[in-house]
């Protein structure tokens, strides 16, 4: 799914998910630098984000693939 990561003025990551028309805070990253790695969004959800080469300029539009939590 198409995913667009943004920073605000107060340089909070975001994830933006435009088919769903939903906007999450980035609360954890499992790389450092984010990119080729899981991060978890506000809302519980869980993205597998490429990989991207470090200072990446920020916003920009990426595929990413959730992954489904267990239940």
């Amino acid at each position: 799914m198409k995913v667009m990561i943004r920073k605000d003025s107060k340089g909070l990551l975001s994830a933006y998910v435009p088919k769903k028309d939903l906007e999450e805070p980035i609360v954890s990253m499992a790389q450092p630098g984010m990119w080729g790695g899981l991060v978890t969004l506000g809302n519980g959800w869980q993205l597998d984000l490429p990989a991207m080469p470090e200072g990446t300029t920020l916003p920009v539009t990426v595929e990413a693939r959730r992954i489904a939590a267990d239940e």
